[in-house]
């Protein structure tokens, strides 16, 4: 015989080919790819950098404590901790507020009272020719009840 025959009881195996994918190159890849995007990603977003002046001028809100009209939830208007008509608001705040028409007035009202409601007071302070007016609203992390 020329050649060796290959058999079942023969001591040498025959090469078979591995069929599992070996990802460890991929995974190593992947890691770095991801490690460069992070280290570059800052430095793209980053803004034009810009040296500020100071300035030793007074803070902009410098008048005195705002105004506060509460509506509540038996949709009656006060005026600070005073009960007002609709009708005798502008009035009311004008004398509160001296005719400064800047001052700032912070309106509230309860969850209960409608969006309706709620416009009428507003409109009726704007019409009064008071310009900052603002809606105040519980904040997330305050107790029930304050």
């Amino acid at each position: 015989m020329a050649g060796g025959m290959i058999g079942p009881g023969s001591s040498r195996r025959r090469y078979k080919p591995m069929a599992e994918i070996n990802v460890t190159p991929l995974v190593d890849v992947m890691l770095v790819l991801l490690i460069v995007f992070m280290v570059t990603a800052p430095l793209i977003t980053s803004g034009v950098d810009v040296n500020l002046p100071q300035a030793n001028a007074k803070p902009v809100n410098s008048d005195s404590t705002p105004i506060t009209i509460t509506v509540n939830a038996q949709n009656q208007i006060f005026l600070q901790n005073s009960q007002v008509q609709l009708v005798n608001l502008v009035s009311t705040l004008q004398q509160i507020s001296q005719n400064n028409q800047d001052r700032r007035i912070f309106v509230r009202g309860d969850s209960s009272v409608t969006y309706g409601d709620m416009l009428q007071v507003m409109a009726t302070i704007t019409q009064g020719g008071f310009t900052k007016v603002a809606l105040l609203a519980k904040q997330p992390d305050s107790a029930p009840g304050q």
